[in-house]
């Protein structure tokens, strides 16, 4: 269900941009995907109190921000999203990596674990645009500031490798976040995907 919601935040996220109604929309289905990363840690190693107190703050956060857009809020907000998300994508990784048989669940939880990444980083985003304004340029609108669909399409084009979007960093902050996403995308496929495919290949031999 997490990796559904996901995706399908992905498609319809850019219906709520622009608009009041669209980024409460944004934020509830933001709130639905929060609410099951938590649910999703509890059967995984990971500590369920420490998702819920990232959370809880994350979501009160969205919801002021939501409703009062206010320029203090958005760095706060984006850092506890972004630990929120990376701490959920820590405690799935435990649990794949933990079992040794290869079955469905492991496989949706590969998904689940690169787009929780794929969000963290992407919050990160957010925090260095908001500390440092311009450090993200595009090819549309270069100097304005860059949207949540940008980061993610950023994040997502960065996590898999597949090289930079017409998204470009341009301090050296921005710079250094998409460096270390680089790197966290060519160790998780090299450590967890790699790993699977071992997995299977041995169970079916």
């Amino acid at each position: 269900m997490l990796l559904v919601v996901q995706l399908l935040g992905v498609l319809v996220y850019p219906a709520m941009e622009g608009s009041r109604g669209g980024r409460v929309a944004f934020e509830i289905l933001g709130i639905v995907v929060l609410a099951l990363a938590v649910f999703s840690v509890r059967s995984t190693p990971g500590l369920t109190w420490v998702s819920i107190c990232l959370g809880i703050p994350a979501v009160v956060l969205s919801l002021v921000d939501a409703m009062n857009p206010t320029a203090a809020i958005v760095p706060i907000s984006a850092v506890l999203h972004a630990a929120f998300y990376f701490y959920a994508a820590y405690s799935l990784l435990r649990y794949m990596l933990s079992d040794h048989d290869v079955s469905a669940d492991e496989l949706y939880a590969t998904g689940a674990t690169f787009t929780l990444v794929a969000w963290g980083f992407a919050y990160l985003f957010v925090f260095v645009q908001a500390l440092k304004p311009g450090s993200f340029t595009a090819a549309v609108n270069p100097a304005g500031d860059r949207s949540w669909m940008e980061m993610l399409f950023l994040s997502f084009t960065t996590l898999s490798s597949t090289g930079l979007s017409d998204i470009v960093p341009i301090s050296s902050w921005g710079r250094s976040v998409v460096m270390i996403e680089q790197l966290a995308g060519l160790g998780y496929v090299a450590m967890v995907v790699s790993r699977l495919v071992g997995l299977t290949v041995t169970r079916r031999t």
